[in-house]
C-alpha cells in the first residue's frame, strides 16, 4: 500500500494495512474495497464515503454491496479512528432513511452520554439518553420472566410474572436500590402489528424489553442450532452420522448468529453504557457479548452457562469452535456451576486460543489482550422464600393426606424429570426392576413415582427415548404388579410446584439419573420441604425429626455441593439398583444426619446467595474499565478489545525522531527475536535492511547501540559480522562484546559449570517423558522447550520441572525460571537488565551521560532492562531530563510506557532514526553467514 501526506496519516494507514493482513478468511473483494478506502481516504474525506452492506452479519462478512454515499458529518464521525472504519465496513453505520420505532429508556433524569476519553475513547454511547442516577442491570435471556396469554375473544394480551423463573428470583441477591431491566423474546408469536403496542405494555408494567424473532429465524435458532448443535454436543453427544444428532448445518449457525444480533439490537436500544451492568444466560447467547462489546468497549458485562461445559476433546468438534470461544471472552465474568465445567473451557481457551489462566488470591482470571476476564465458579440454589411459602398451601391445595393413604404401607422413591433423552429416566426405570428382581422383599411394597414434564426440544432420539421409557413402564408393571400395586407410577403431564410439594412430603427418596446435567435443583428443592416449614402448623410439619435421601448420578451439577447423597453411575443400572436399596434400608439416625448436613447448605445458599456473589464479582472484575484506555480491533468474531494502563500508548515516530535529533549522548538497546526478528520467520539471519539500518545508527558516533539477545554468542556475531561498531550481549548478557574488535567479556558471576552434569539429566527425563519437548544447550544455560508438546501436559510438566530443578540445584550458583513454552537454567546474576545497567554506567564513566534512551524487546525477560531504566534514573546514571522510550512489542501489559505493533513497526521507527542520522554509515556489507 502507497503511503502519503502526514506520518500520522501514514501510521493511521501503517495500522489499517496491518489488520487488512489479518482478513484470511475474507474474500478477496471485501479486502479489495477496504484498500480502496484507505487509498482514497483524502477524496473520501470530502465526497462521503461508500458504506459496506452486512449481509449475513458478522459470520460470514463474504458479499458486499455498495450503498448511499453518506454526508460529511456521518463520514468524519466514523472516520475518527481506524477502528470505526472497522465499524463501518462491518455494518455497524447508523440505519439511513426510515428508521425503526425506539424503546424509550427508563430513566429519572435526562442526560447526554459524551466520550470517556476524547479521541482515545472508541467506546461509542448510547443513542438515547441517559439515567445517571443509580446503577442499573440488564438482564439478558433466551426468555422473559413473564408469562403471556391471549385475552378472550382474541382481544389483546395478558402477562403476568413467571415466579419460577430463575431470572425473577435473581433479583434477591442485587442490591435493593438497583433496578432490573430485562430483555428476552416471549413463548407466544405476536403480531407484527402488536408488536410495538406489547413492547411498550412490558416496559411500562414489567421493565421487560422484548426481542422480536422472524419465524424462520427462531424455528433455526432455537430448535436448530440451539436444539440440535449446540444442546447435544454441550451434554456430550456427538453428530456420528446424518441420523444421529445430524451434520453441521451452517445455516443454522447464520440463524443463531442473526438472532444474536436481534438480541444485541434491543439491549442496545436502551442501554446507558456508562452506567449500567449486562447479565447474559446461558448458550442460546454465546455471541452475544461480541455485539455488545463491538458497540461499547468499556461495557460492564457478565455471563453465566447454566449448561454443562464439555471437555476440549468433544468440543473441538465444533466447526465454530473459536468464533464462540472468543465471542465468550468479550464478557468480563463468566460463570459456570461447577469447576469441572469452568475446568473444560480454561483447557479449550488454552489449546485452541493459547490462553493460559492465573489463580491470584482465590479468584481465576484469563488474561486476554490487557484485560482480565474471570472465571466464576458458584452453582445456583433455589429460591427459599418460594418454597416455604408453598408449604404453607401444600396440604390445602394438593391434599397430601390422600397421598399417604393412597401410598399407605408402601416406600416411595420420587423422580421428576424433563422428557428428555439426557435424564437417563429409562435408567431410573431399569434401576427400578434390578432392585425389584434383587431384593425380593420390595416386590408390592416399593414404588417409584416418575414425574415427566413435558418435553423442551423434539426429534426422532427424543421419540425413541419416550418408546422405550413407555415399554419399560408397561414390562416391569406386567412382571412385579399385583391387585392394587404398581411398581411404577408414571405421570407424563405438567406438575406445578404445589403438587411437587406433595410428592417431595411423601417420598422416602428422590432418585436422579440423568446422564449429563448442567445443575439439577430437584434434590434441593426435596432436601427443604422435607425439612418443613418452622412456622406451618400442619401436623405432619411440625412432628419427627426430619430426613430424606438422595441418590444422584455423578454426572449433575448439584452433585459435588450434595456430600451425603449416594452418588451412582446411571450407566451401571446393578450400581444404581444398590443404591436405591440402599437409600430406603438405611438406619433412621443415618438418614437424619445426612439430611441436616444438606440442608444447612441448601438453606444457606439459595439464589439470592448465588446471584449476589456473581454480581460482587462482576463488580471486582469491572472496576476498573473506566481507568484503563480501551479499543477496539478485528473483524467479525475476531473482535477484541484492546485495554491498556491509560500511560501506555502506541510510540510516536514523531515524538522520537525529535527527540532523537535534539539529544548528543544516546543509547539504543535492541532485541532481536520478537523485535527486528519475526517470531514466525523460519530463517532467523537478519536482512540487508536491518544490518543497514544498524549500520547507520551505529556509524553516529554520538550514539551507543546494542543488540541485547538470549541466543549464542556464535550466531550473533556472525550475523552482524558487517556491523563492526555495533555492541553485542549475547546469552542475557552473560558475554558481552562492546565492538567488532574487542574482546568477549565474561559477566556471570561464576564460570563453575558444574551443575550442567546435574540439571542435564533432569531435563533429559522430561524430554522422554514429554513428546514434543526438547532441549537447548547455551554455553552457559540450558533450556527446556516445550512449545510443541501438548499444551495441557506441557504446562504441567513444567511446573513438575521447575520444581524439580529448584531442588536439586539449591546450593548452586545458578537460576531456574519458567518462561514462555521454556524452562531455562542459566547463572545467577545475569540478566538483560544488567546489560542496561552496564551500559549506561560506562557511558556515565566516560562522560557521556546519556539523554536519550530507546530500549525495545517483545518478552519476560525484557522487562528486566525497562525496570533498569527506572532505577538508572532514580540513581543519577542518566539524567532526569533524559528522552527515555521504553518500548514493547505487541500491545500487552509491560513495565514500557510504549508499545510498537509488531517488528514491522520496530524497522519502520528505526528507519525514521536513520534517516535523521547526521554521519553516514561507517561501513556496509554482506550479511553474515548463519
Amino acid at each position: 500500500m502507497k503511503f502519503f501526506g502526514s506520518s500520522k496519516k501514514r501510521e493511521a494507514f501503517g495500522i489499517l494495512e496491518r489488520i487488512l493482513i489479518d482478513l484470511g478468511t475474507i474474500q478477496n473483494s471485501f479486502l479489495q474495497a477496504l484498500k480502496k478506502i484507505a487509498l482514497n481516504f483524502s477524496v473520501l474525506k470530502s465526497q462521503g464515503i461508500l458504506g459496506l452492506v452486512y449481509i449475513s452479519e458478522i459470520f460470514v462478512l463474504e458479499i458486499l454491496e455498495l450503498r448511499g454515499n453518506l454526508d460529511q458529518k456521518l463520514f468524519k464521525m466514523m472516520s475518527k479512528s481506524y477502528t470505526n472504519l472497522l465499524d463501518l465496513a462491518s455494518g455497524n453505520f447508523p440505519i439511513m432513511g426510515r428508521e425503526r420505532k425506539r424503546l424509550p429508556r427508563v430513566m429519572t433524569v435526562a442526560g447526554v452520554i459524551s466520550e470517556l476519553d476524547d479521541d482515545n475513547a472508541n467506546s461509542v454511547s448510547s443513542d438515547v439518553p441517559s439515567s445517571i442516577v443509580q446503577d442499573r442491570i440488564i438482564i439478558v435471556a433466551n426468555q422473559l420472566p413473564v408469562k403471556a396469554k391471549r385475552r378472550p375473544g382474541n382481544k389483546g394480551w395478558s402477562f403476568s410474572w413467571d415466579e419460577d423463573s430463575l431470572l425473577l428470583q435473581l433479583k434477591d441477591g442485587l442490591p435493593e436500590d438497583m433496578e432490573v431491566l430485562y430483555v428476552g423474546s416471549l413463548n407466544v408469536e405476536v403480531d407484527s402489528n402488536e408488536q410495538d403496542d406489547v413492547s411498550q405494555l412490558l416496559l411500562d408494567r414489567f421493565k421487560c424489553v422484548p426481542a422480536f424473532l422472524p419465524a424462520d429465524i427462531l424455528a433455526k435458532f432455537y430448535h436448530g442450532f440451539c436444539k440440535q448443535h449446540l444442546w447435544p454436543l454441550f451434554h456430550y453427544m456427538l453428530p456420528f452420522s446424518a441420523n444421529h444428532g445430524g451434520r453441521f448445518d451452517r445455516t443454522l449457525w447464520e440463524a443463531y448468529v442473526a438472532a444474536n444480533k436481534i438480541f444485541s439490537q434491543r439491549v442496545i436500544e436502551v442501554i446507558n453504557p456508562e452506567d449500567d451492568y449486562v447479565w447474559i444466560h446461558d448458550y442460546h447467547l454465546m455471541v452475544l457479548p461480541t455485539f455488545l462489546r463491538r458497540r461499547f468497549n468499556r461495557l460492564r458485562m457478565g455471563f453465566f452457562l447454566h449448561s454443562p461445559f464439555p471437555s476440549s476433546e468433544i468440543y473441538r468438534t465444533l466447526p465454530v469452535r473459536e468464533e464462540i470461544l472468543k465471542a465468550l471472552l468479550n464478557s468480563d465474568l463468566i460463570g459456570f456451576h461447577t469447576f469441572d465445567y469452568a475446568r473444560h473451557f480454561l483447557s479449550c481457551c488454552s489449546r485452541m486460543l493459547g490462553l493460559e489462566y492465573q489463580s491470584k488470591r482465590g479468584y481465576i482470571g484469563l488474561d486476554y489482550y490487557g484485560r482480565t476476564v474471570g472465571i466464576k465458579i458458584m452453582p445456583v440454589g433455589i429460591h427459599m422464600g418460594q418454597i416455604q411459602s408453598v408449604l404453607k398451601l401444600a396440604d390445602k391445595e394438593w391434599r397430601v393426606g390422600e397421598l399417604k393413604q393412597k401410598f399407605e404401607g408402601k416406600t416411595v422413591l420420587l423422580g421428576v424429570d424433563d422428557m428428555d433423552i439426557f435424564k437417563g429416566v429409562n435408567l431410573k426405570l431399569l434401576a427400578m426392576e434390578q432392585m425389584l428382581k434383587q431384593h425380593p422383599k420390595w416386590q408390592g411394597k416399593a414404588v417409584l413415582v416418575q414425574i415427566a414434564n413435558p418435553a423442551r426440544g423434539r426429534g426422532k432420539d427424543l421419540e425413541e427415548t419416550q418408546a422405550e421409557i413407555y415399554a419399560s413402564i408397561k414390562r416391569i408393571n406386567e412382571k412385579y404388579g399385583q391387585n392394587g400395586y404398581e411398581p411404577i407410577v408414571f405421570i407424563d403431564k405438567p406438575v406445578s410446584l404445589s403438587e411437587r410439594v406433595a410428592y417431595y412430603t411423601v417420598a422416602e427418596c428422590v432418585v436422579v439419573t440423568a446422564v449429563r446435567d448442567g445443575m439439577n435443583l430437584i434434590p434441593y428443592e426435596y432436601i427443604v420441604c422435607r425439612q418443613g416449614n418452622s412456622t406451618s402448623e400442619s401436623e405432619s410439619e411440625s412432628s419427627g425429626p426430619k430426613k430424606s435421601m438422595l441418590v444422584v448420578s455423578e454426572f449433575i451439577g448439584c452433585s459435588p455441593s450434595l456430600s451425603g447423597a449416594i452418588r451412582v453411575n446411571p450407566w451401571n443400572v446393578e450400581s444404581t439398583a444398590e443404591a436405591m436399596n440402599e437409600a430406603i434400608s438405611m438406619v433412621e439416625p443415618e438418614k437424619q444426619l445426612r439430611h441436616e448436613k444438606h440442608y444447612r447448605y441448601v438453606s444457606t445458599h439459595d439464589v439470592a446467595y448465588w446471584s449476589r456473589s456473581v454480581f460482587q464479582d462482576m463488580e471486582r472484575t469491572c472496576k476498573d474499565h473506566f481507568r484503563r484506555r480501551c479499543w477496539g480491533i478485528g473483524l467479525g468474531f475476531g473482535f477484541r478489545v484492546i485495554a491498556l494502563d491509560p500511560n501506555f500508548r502506541k510510540l510516536s515516530i514523531d515524538a522520537i525522531v525529535n527527540a532523537y535529533v535534539k539529544s548528543k549522548s544516546r543509547a539504543i538497546l535492541l532485541d532481536y527475536d520478537g523485535t527486528v526478528m519475526p517470531q514466525t520467520s523460519i530463517n532467523k539471519t537478519p536482512s540487508q535492511e536491518v544490518i543497514s539500518l544498524i549500520n547507520t545508527l551505529c556509524g553516529d558516533a554520538k550514539n551507543t547501540v546494542f543488540v541485547v539477545s538470549g541466543r549464542g554468542r556464535d550466531s550473533l556475531s556472525k550475523w552482524f559480522s558487517p556491523c563492526k561498531k555495533l555492541g553485542i550481549a549475547a546469552e542475557h548478557g552473560y558475554f558481552v562484546r562492546w565492538s567488532a574488535d574487542k574482546d568477549w567479556e565474561v559477566c556471570g558471576q561464576s564460570t563453575d559449570f558444574g551443575w550442567i552434569q546435574i540439571a542435564e539429566p533432569v531435563m533429559k527425563l522430561y524430554t522422554e517423558a514429554t513428546d514434543g519437548s526438547s532441549i537447548e544447550t547455551k554455553e552457559s544455560a540450558l533450556v527446556w522447550h516445550h512449545r510443541d508438546a501438548d499444551p495441557g501436559f506441557g504446562s504441567s510438566q513444567a511446573k513438575e520441572l521447575l520444581d524439580h530443578l529448584e531442588s536439586v540445584l539449591a546450593n548452586e550458583p545458578v537460576v531456574a525460571k519458567s518462561g514462555q513454552y521454556i524452562v531455562e537454567v542459566k547463572p545467577q546474576g545475569v540478566s538483560k537488565g544488567l546489560v542496561a545497567e552496564k551500559v549506561f554506567t560506562s557511558m556515565h564513566e566516560n562522560g557521556k551521560l546519556a539523554d536519550f534512551v530507546l530500549c525495545i524487546g517483545d518478552d519476560r525477560s525484557d522487562e528486566d532492562m525497562f525496570e533498569i531504566i527506572d532505577n538508572a534514573l532514580k540513581n543519577g546514571v542518566i539524567s532526569s531530563t533524559t528522552s527515555v522510550f521504553a518500548c514493547t512489542v505487541g500491545q500487552k501489559p509491560s513495565k514500557a510506557k510504549y508499545y510498537l505493533d509488531d517488528p514491522s513497526d520496530v524497522i519502520m521507527m528505526l528507519d525514521a532514526l536513520a534517516d535523521a542520522t547526521d554521519s553516514p554509515p561507517s561501513s556496509d556489507g554482506e550479511i553474515g553467514s548463519p
